[in-house]
């Protein structure tokens, strides 16, 4: 049965009706009724009970137990108050005096409790039941369970409570696209009238912020899933575009067939603004407004994308003011930002709408040019940019005046990523500065190239040293007429982990100025007095042991003092017996002042010898000005001369030389016999090479003394004339 309240039942003073019954005072049952009544009763989806004037249950049909669980049996004679809720209890008075009274009660909602405890939503109907003298004998009841329908009465309002109250637009949309429905936020969201939006298309609020391709990927997710959800852009009323977070749901009926369109709408614009600030503050530098390092790098590597798809150049040009610290600290940091913020707009003009000019910090400034078809495109570009720095600056009242140093790297001449095109540019920065400021240099791949294996080079040779790679070989040197073993040479070696052992002409050349040079010499000699100690121990303290010495090294200040400290730290080994060989090709800057420090290594008992004589420019300069007792042939010359007369020539006239100024002689390239004999021949008689021995390590050389023997060629030589 339908819920209604009649006007006496409804009251809201009143108690709630209870459910009907018959009096216990013999009314008509349903045992008793006619049979065509009695199946419709059965037959009754609704409860159908009777009962007495004082409340106990009569009669109890199947309909009463499917709504209630209890059986008839478990019914009969009970009071109907078993059904009620304890604070309805007195709904049952209300009901049995109106019954007493003649009165009904129509569709009367109220509640019962069934045999499990939960509460059902019943709508009731109660009437008297009169006997054949119309005398009220009892009552008859019909309850209908409305639960579902409260349920779902419960659940409309709450829907339509959150359609109105919600803080979400809600849009409802037919399945032609027409709106049909829209609530107060929406209206609130997007400032239109509810009259001005029913029956209209939402394209209404379409924005320019939002093309047609986003409208075409909504349609298709809805076609294929019957959902979309993400951020777009709309319009308000006004004009303005608001961005909003929607959720779009297909409703369809049971057969699949979608019905309407619900749209979710929620303003997420202060959101967006806030999360596009950031987005700027991250990619752009507070003070100037340009590009940071970060939106630069992204520019960068699709300027190198793009170039590698055409023929043009990209140059990336790394700026950094001269003299800006002086603004700073004469007209404070104020006016430096001020500077900084003029001089990015007057470089900006200068570029092309295709480049990109980006603040690094401070004052460093780097662009990116674009679409350049040669190099001097980019000149007339970069000269541009140097002559705007130039001009004054009017800040805090004042004419300032700057200039600025630019590094450029062009691409693809220099053919690394961005980050490394940046970076060769700084370097190239650099290099302007170092070269007077106010100019730029261009970033050469080449010469970098060269630079950055040396680097890698000199810091191998460094970990070599601490990690002990390196050793000394000694190759000796003999008197070819007497067969005496006079001295031998240390020879540095690199047993390299991956290159096997490598001779000092594969990484002495790397070390030319470079403090390695020092640290390799001081190592050398260091070893080398080690092993003069061993050999003094086993009888070798005749032997003179020569190093060769850098002639940059012994230009540095306290030279003398530190080869003193050396010799002191070796007392075993005799400083008389130390040879140091200068190379002949060291630029020596000063020689009076290598000269004071060769007489003052002297007085410490060390002896000098000039290498590789004759391959130099200053030869007989060094002859006559350097007090070193021993001249060294070059071996190039040596190894030549018996085949080539103008070596052979040299070689005879360093012979001359040496004997002139009172010198020691010592050929160095000595292969064969033939070029013994031919020294001999000339009057030098000391010499080292291949054909005497090769540098071997210093555990092999007694036993290579023990056994040498000279070639007779040599020691049945006629003397010299």
């Amino acid at each position: 049965m339908h819920e209604s309240k009649t006007g006496q039942s409804g009251s809201a003073h009143r108690p709630d009706p209870a459910v009907c019954a018959a009096e216990e005072s013999a009314p008509p049952n349903i045992a008793g009724a006619p049979e065509h009544f009695r199946a419709i009763v059965e037959s009754s989806d609704d409860a159908i009970v009777s009962k007495t004037l004082d409340g106990r249950i009569t009669s109890w049909n199947d309909g009463a137990t499917r709504m209630f669980g209890y059986s008839e049996q478990d019914m009969l004679h009970q009071p109907m108050l078993k059904l009620f809720p304890p604070e309805r209890v007195a709904e049952e008075d209300f009901i049995l005096d109106k019954i007493r009274h003649g009165e009904k009660v129509d569709h009367y909602e109220t509640e019962r409790l069934h045999r499990d405890g939960r509460r059902i939503h019943v709508s009731v109907s109660v009437s008297p039941v009169r006997d054949a003298t119309g005398r009220i004998i009892g009552a008859s009841k019909i309850a209908r369970d409305i639960t579902a329908q409260k349920d779902a009465n419960a659940r409309f309002r709450l829907t339509a409570s959150v359609f109105s109250h919600t803080s979400e637009g809600i849009v409802i949309v037919d399945p032609h696209g027409r709106i049909v429905d829209v609530n107060e936020a929406f209206c609130r969201i997007t400032g239109f009238e509810r009259p001005q939006i029913i029956g209209r298309t939402p394209d209404m609020f379409a924005s320019s912020r939002q093309g047609p391709a986003e409208f075409e990927i909504i349609l298709n997710a809805l076609a294929q899933t019957g959902h979309w959800q993400g951020e777009a852009w709309s319009r308000r009323q006004d004009g303005e575009s608001f961005a909003s977070l929607v959720k779009i749901s297909a409703v369809r009926n049971e057969h699949g067939q979608t019905q309407n369109y619900v749209v979710l709408v929620s303003d997420v614009t202060p959101l967006r603004r806030q999360q596009e600030t950031l987005e700027h503050l991250a990619h752009f530098d507070a003070l100037t407004d340009l590009p940071n390092r970060l939106l630069l790098s992204d520019r960068l590597v699709q300027a190198i994308n793009a170039s590698r798809r055409s023929d043009d150049w990209v140059a990336v040009l790394y700026l950094d003011l001269d003299g800006f610290k002086a603004v700073n600290d004469r007209l404070g940091h104020d006016a430096g930002d001020e500077l900084l913020v003029l001089l990015a707009r007057r470089v900006s003009g200068q570029l092309r709408e295709t480049d990109t000019l980006a603040r690094m910090g401070g004052d460093e400034f780097v662009a990116v040019l674009v679409g350049l078809r040669n190099h001097n495109e980019c000149v007339q570009l970069v000269d541009r940019v140097l002559r705007v720095c130039t001009e004054p600056f009017f800040v805090k009242g004042e004419s300032v005046q700057v200039s600025a140093s630019i590094g450029v790297a062009l691409y693809p001449q220099d053919n690394v990523d961005a980050e490394q095109l940046i970076r060769h540019a700084d370097r190239a920065m650099y290099e302007a500065k170092q070269a007077g400021k106010n100019r730029y240099h261009l970033f050469d791949p080449d010469l970098h190239e060269r630079a950055r294996s040396r680097s890698e080079q000199l810091e191998d040779i460094a970990r070599g040293l601490r990690c002990g790679e390196f050793e000394l070989f000694y190759q000796p040197k003999v008197n070819m007429r007497s067969g005496q073993v006079i001295g031998v040479e240390a020879l540095i070696r690199w047993r390299h982990p991956q290159r096997g052992l490598l001779s000092p002409a594969a990484f002495l050349p790397q070390t030319e100025g470079h403090q390695l040079a020092a640290e390799l010499d001081r190592w050398v000699l260091d070893q080398a007095l080690n092993r003069m100690a061993v050999w003094r121990a086993q009888g070798l303290d005749a032997l003179t042991v020569s190093v060769n010495l850098n002639g940059r090294n012994l230009q540095q200040r306290g030279f003398a003092e530190a080869l003193a400290a050396t010799l002191a730290s070796h007392p075993d080994a005799p400083p008389e017996r130390l040879e140091l060989e200068l190379l002949e090709t060291s630029a020596l800057d000063d020689i009076n002042d290598v000269a004071v420090v060769m007489q003052d290594c002297h007085r410490l008992g060390v002896r000098f010898a000039v290498d590789d004589f004759g391959t130099g420019y200053s030869s007989l300069v060094y002859l006559k000005r350097l007090p070193a007792e021993t001249i060294k042939i070059d071996r190039s010359f040596v190894r030549d001369m018996l085949a080539d007369r103008d070596d052979r020539a040299i070689v005879q006239g360093i012979v001359g030389l040496a004997h002139a100024f009172g010198r020691e002689l010592i050929a160095e390239g000595v292969e064969t016999v033939a070029h013994g004999c031919a020294l001999l021949a000339m009057g030098c008689e000391q010499g080292q090479g291949f054909g005497i021995a090769r540098p071997m390590p210093a555990e092999d050389l007694a036993a290579w003394i023990a056994g040498w023997q000279p070639p007779t060629e040599w020691t049945t030589a006629p003397a010299a004339k």
